[in-house]
């Protein structure tokens, strides 16, 4: 009896020290060989709050890539590593997480004023510490899902700051793509002879139309209207927590902030679209857009697309994907950057 006491002390120990290990383990991002290689991964103050930036790239003088995450809320840094291997041979590519999500929630930090505006405030300074910290004029930005609708108004806003725009999963008239999105899941999921979940979707037509509610995400990535050639990278709590990126704590940060996010940034997507104020962009504009994307629709970007006015633009779209054609197809993505900014 003793014997068995003592066990189950031995392993209650050993639990709380693995919590405790998962809890406060440093974190790091793989080094990357190289005498003007960079690999960072580190807190910068940004406008007047704590963010968690991720600095990698083979040589320090290449062009500048600045990615925007989606979500709201869905920090990139636990697996961008694995999709951005390419381009950081030939790109120094910083990603960060946007004030109040992943490792840049802080638990006693005030989020009351969270809106996109100051989301987008937030971006412009990131762009110039970083514009300033690795000596370029200008970098290339690139917004992906959510983050469109923040860097389409900083490319807006302050287009001087930057040698391009791309959008990847560009946001744009967001009751209308839900629409688009409510019918392609009710069709596929009639095809498969899935009943309730067609008679569930069709109940939810009025409230989507009248820019009430999201078509739920579960039910795009069921019926593969967001991704189709890998496994659905956000929101994978497993990952998170095995990347060298993040801890446990950072995984809590993330789900917290994740959730308030969500909660406070949601509506004004729906309530004010981006054709409604951005459609003149004084630089030049590429829209990336996976064929198969239901979260962000193909067809109705491509008619924000139309009108917007830019010293250039082009609208690619990438045969085999959905909302993540950048790391679905990432080849062919580095193949495009490379033939478009390295010549």
């Amino acid at each position: 009896m003793k014997t068995i006491k003592k066990l189950i002390k031995y392993i209650g120990a050993i639990i709380i020290i693995g919590l405790i290990i998962a809890l406060f383990c440093p974190n790091w991002t793989s080094h990357i060989k190289g005498d003007n290689s960079i690999s960072a991964l580190e807190q910068v103050e940004i406008n007047g709050s704590n963010h968690e930036i991720m600095i990698r790239g083979t040589d320090k003088d290449n062009p500048v890539i600045v990615f925007v995450h989606g979500g709201p809320g869905c920090s990139e840094i636990p697996y961008a590593e694995k999709y951005q291997d390419l381009l950081e041979t030939k790109f120094t590519v910083v990603n960060y997480d946007q004030r109040a999500s992943g490792k840049s929630y802080h638990f006693f930090e005030d989020y009351s004023n969270l809106s996109s505006d100051l989301l987008v405030e937030d971006l412009l300074a990131l762009t110039d510490y970083i514009s300033k910290r690795l000596g370029k004029e200008k970098v290339i930005l690139i917004g992906h899902s959510y983050g469109t609708y923040i860097g389409t108004q900083a490319a807006h806003k302050a287009p001087e700051k930057y040698e391009a725009y791309i959008g990847i999963g560009q946001m744009s008239n967001q009751v209308e793509s839900e629409i688009e999105s409510l019918n392609y899941v009710i069709k596929q999921a009639q095809k498969a002879g899935n009943t309730d979940d067609v008679l569930y979707l069709q109940g939810l037509t009025e409230k989507i139309k009248n820019g009430d509610m999201f078509t739920p995400r579960n039910y795009v990535m069921k019926y593969g209207g967001s991704v189709r050639l890998i496994d659905n990278p956000d929101g994978d709590n497993l990952g998170i927590l095995l990347s060298s990126e993040y801890n446990l704590l950072d995984l809590i940060r993330y789900n917290r902030g994740l959730a308030y996010s969500q909660k406070f940034l949601l509506e004004d997507i729906l309530k004010n679209s981006l054709p409604t104020n951005e459609t003149k962009l004084e630089l030049p504009v590429y829209f990336v857009m996976g064929k198969y994307d239901y979260m962000t629709t193909s067809n109705v970007a491509k008619k924000y697309f139309d009108m917007i006015e830019a010293n250039k633009k082009e609208f690619i779209s990438f045969k085999q994907s959905a909302h993540y054609p950048q790391f679905e197809e990432k080849e062919k993505f580095y193949e495009w950057m490379c033939d478009t900014f390295l010549k």
